[in-house]
């Protein structure tokens, strides 16, 4: 049992026969109860129960449910953040679950209703699969996240409010097991900025041919790291940057904080004074999501940012 997905859509749709929910950044899930132990299944349909005990806590004992959402945790920012949760995704020791539980609380987004009391309600139109929904009062660990009339309104704000996107669902839409639906719409946000290059690493097996970009943002206290860029360096414009940075090497790294072992292993160091543009996918974070390399701005200085 997988649950259903959405399309990447062109456009928010605007007519009345649609809702907006806000894309959460989390760890999908499908929560199955019939009436007192709580399994929880993963996207990939694997048990994952041990990893979320306060999810597998039910909120309705002895009532028979199957629902579907996402779980959730915020970062320092008060942003959900999946990486929030990259230390319990994989957890299958209970003890180590319950101790992360308290370092790293989740919250369960519930925003659709397949099953209850023993009835199918994957057939009913998501119209009143989530008025069934809002009827079962949830509160707490499980909440119900609200739905928007106004799609547009809600991509912007989220866009403003450094969320990952939005997801749009046909009223009428019934649910349908494992299938990525036309039905159900997601509208991820892409951001640019511009960064400092720090420095740069080769592509393995070569040595020399200019693959990645460590990349960081000024601030008063200095170079922060913010992450690799390699998406978007092909090979026009690998030797580009190649020439452009060999000149400015330098034998100690450029950022005030520490550059994860992983990232600085093989890298070449630079002077801080080459600006990049970088596409990714978020706002507010520590470290680039899906980044992107879009141009050198020989327009910016490291000072202009």
């Amino acid at each position: 049992m997988q649950p259903m997905l959405a399309t990447k859509g062109t456009h928010v749709p605007t007519d009345a026969g649609w809702t907006h929910e806000v894309k959460w950044d989390g760890v999908r899930i499908l929560a199955d109860s019939d009436g007192d132990e709580v399994r929880l299944t993963s996207r990939n349909a694997n048990l994952v129960s041990v990893a979320w005990p306060e999810v597998t806590e039910h909120p309705l004992p002895g009532r028979d449910l199957l629902v579907d959402g996402e779980i959730i945790a915020l970062n320092e920012r008060g942003l959900p953040d999946f990486r929030t949760l990259q230390d319990r995704m994989h957890v299958r020791r209970a003890t180590t679950a319950r101790a992360l539980s308290e370092r790293v609380p989740a919250t369960y987004m519930v925003f659709d209703l397949l099953r209850l009391d023993g009835a199918d309600l994957t057939g009913l139109p998501l119209e009143e699969r989530r008025e069934r929904l809002r009827a079962l009062g949830l509160d707490g660990v499980w909440q119900v996240p609200d739905a928007y009339d106004d799609g547009a309104m809600l991509l912007d704000a989220t866009r403003q409010q450094g969320l990952e996107g939005i997801v749009s669902k046909r009223l009428s839409s019934t649910y349908r097991f494992g299938e990525r639906s036309p039905h159900w719409r997601k509208f991820a946000h892409r951001h640019r900025l511009s960064y400092v290059v720090g420095g740069w690493r080769p592509q393995e097996g070569t040595g020399d041919r200019l693959a990645t970009l460590l990349v960081g943002e000024p601030t008063p206290d200095g170079l922060l790291y913010r992450g690799r860029v390699g998406s978007g360096i092909g090979p026009k414009q690998s030797p580009v940057l190649q020439r452009l940075l060999e000149p400015l090497t330098t034998s100690s790294s450029p950022f005030v904080d520490e550059v994860p072992r992983v990232d600085a292993r093989g890298t070449r160091w630079v002077e801080p004074v080459v600006v990049v543009d970088v596409d990714s996918h978020g706002a507010g974070y520590d470290r680039l999501r899906q980044p992107s390399y879009q141009g050198v701005r020989s327009d910016l200085t490291a000072a202009d940012l």
